[in-house]
């Protein structure tokens, strides 16, 4: 059985990453980057803290506690533990792959913590902002792109990506349970 899942997501992982075009490839690794999007982060942080003053405290430390949860999970435990080779180190592969400036990503890559904190941060940030902010869905989009440019990279299987994409929307659900029953415990009492 899991040899007939590993093998049908080699397939569609050589599927997915054999999409790819010249002017598409700089694009990708542009979006694959992590500094990339620190731009878009400040943003967040600054609508947050215009909009809640004060109290966008918890919030950004939830959102904190999302981005510290999925890497730890993904890259300090699951990687480690399951020591499955990224499509880009593995043998079997070579020559099948496209890449971009020979990036290869580390050696294991099973889940993917870029999957896990893009998911992670849309969930934590549209579970405690969706009232407030409509726009805060697409932040889902965003997710799924970078989560994406990774198998165009030839560094993650559909599988990884899949793996680490439930890992951020759980880590985000819970961390957002433990914010809105902090909130509950800390607000003052109404009389």
């Amino acid at each position: 059985m899991l040899e007939t899942i590993a093998s049908l997501d080699k397939d569609l992982f050589l599927f997915l990453n054999g999409l790819h075009a010249d002017w598409l490839d700089p694009i990708m690794y542009f979006i694959s980057g992590k500094l990339a999007w620190v731009p878009l982060y400040i943003l967040i942080i600054g609508v947050i803290i215009y909009k809640y003053k004060w109290q966008s405290i918890p919030i950004l430390l939830a959102v904190g506690l999302t981005f510290f949860v999925t890497d730890r999970f993904t890259a300090g435990f699951m990687k480690p533990f399951f020591e499955r080779l990224r499509p880009s180190h593995n043998p079997e592969l070579a020559g099948l792959i496209h890449h971009i400036n020979d990036y290869k990503g580390g050696i294991y890559g099973f889940a993917s913590s870029h999957a896990a904190s893009t998911f992670g941060l849309a969930m934590i940030l549209w579970l405690t902002m969706k009232k407030d902010f409509k726009w805060i869905k697409w932040l889902f989009l965003w997710a799924a792109v970078v989560s994406y440019s990774r198998i165009y990279l030839g560094v993650h299987y559909p599988g990884d990506i899949f793996v680490g994409m439930i890992v951020g929307l759980v880590a985000g659900y819970i961390v957002s349970r433990v914010y809105f029953l902090s909130k509950e415990v800390f607000s003052p009492q109404k009389k």
